[in-house]
């Protein structure tokens, strides 16, 4: 017991120190992170010390010439460099709530989530600051950001540009479902193998290919090739397919979730679905982001997490 309230006291009271250990370590340099922070070279040397003696390890090991990051510094690095990502986001979440937000913006968004969430938020947002208007499309197609005038995109899957900046919004996780009556005729398939002898419902807006389903497996996740007799990159007409009993769906619980909750449709596999991605609110990169990115992000991000059951 004693040990935890010593660690629990530790994590309370280095909070600050352990920002500026990470500073230190990617800035390579006590005297740039003294500089950064308006403190003397000594001040940042004894928080560091300080660090030290508080967790009993040395973390860093200094010459005159060279600073080099011990083993013990490198694991609390990956801890550390959280620490302050989570401060630089939670100070960034509320800079400037005292200023107006006034201009234009244009966005882009995918149709399900457009639908079921950002449709109303955005609206929403628009309506609490007057001044402010927003352009959004709803559309699945893979967009320039920067090349077509976006401000801000809202994106599901993975982000490969690095010019471009993205805050993680929430996971979408994926199901595979169908209508009582499809299983009712053709029966419930009992693993994700026996989809090979079922109609697969395929949602050609995806980039992992719409017959290939992903699974969890004992070694890592896997795929199962389907196939299927329809085909569409609109969400919700797969939904009414699947809802009229015309086969297998694999969707975004988002899509979904109410028509499970009714029993209109039947989870098959839960908790074997491998699919899961993330949403993120992606924007080109700047060293400060315009208040109104920033502030209508984290608005975003409130409304989705409001209705966190749905993903």
């Amino acid at each position: 017991m004693n040990n935890i309230i010593s660690k629990s006291c530790i994590i309370m009271a280095k909070t600050d120190d352990l920002i500026l250990f990470a500073q230190v370590v990617e800035e390579g340099s006590f005297s740039k992170v003294a500089e950064l922070n308006s403190l003397t070279n000594s001040v940042v040397s004894k928080r560091i010390k300080r660090l030290e003696a508080d967790l009993g390890v040395q973390l860093l090991y200094r010459t005159t010439r060279k600073l080099t990051v011990s083993e013990a510094g490198k694991v609390l690095y990956q801890g550390a460099k959280n620490v302050k990502q989570a401060a630089l986001e939670a100070i960034d979440a509320v800079y400037g709530y005292g200023e107006s937000v006034t201009g234009h913006l244009k966005m882009s968004v995918p149709s399900i989530s457009g639908d079921l969430v950002l449709a109303g938020a955005v609206a929403e947002f628009c309506s609490m600051h007057p001044g402010f208007s927003v352009d959004m499309s709803l559309e699945n197609s893979f967009i320039d950001i920067v090349g077509d005038g976006y401000d801000l995109v809202i994106r599901t899957g993975y982000l490969a540009d690095s010019s471009l900046i993205a805050r993680h919004l929430i996971d979408s996780q994926w199901v595979i479902c169908a209508a009582p009556a499809y299983i009712k005729r053709f029966g419930k398939p009992m693993t994700p193998e026996d989809l090979i002898n079922h109609n697969c419902l395929q949602y050609a807006y995806q980039t992992t290919g719409a017959s290939e389903w992903e699974f969890k497996g004992i070694n890592g996740n896997y795929i199962v090739k389907v196939a299927g007799n329809f085909s569409t990159d609109n969400a919700t007409a797969l939904r009414k397919a699947a809802l009229g009993g015309y086969g297998l769906a694999y969707v975004p619980k988002c899509l979904v979730y109410p028509d499970l909750l009714k029993g209109d449709l039947v989870d098959i596999f839960p908790e074997r679905v491998g699919k899961k991605l993330g949403i993120y609110a992606v924007y080109p990169f700047s060293r400060q982001p315009p208040l109104k990115i920033r502030m209508l992000i984290e608005h975003i991000r409130e409304r989705y997490l409001s209705i966190a059951e749905y993903f």
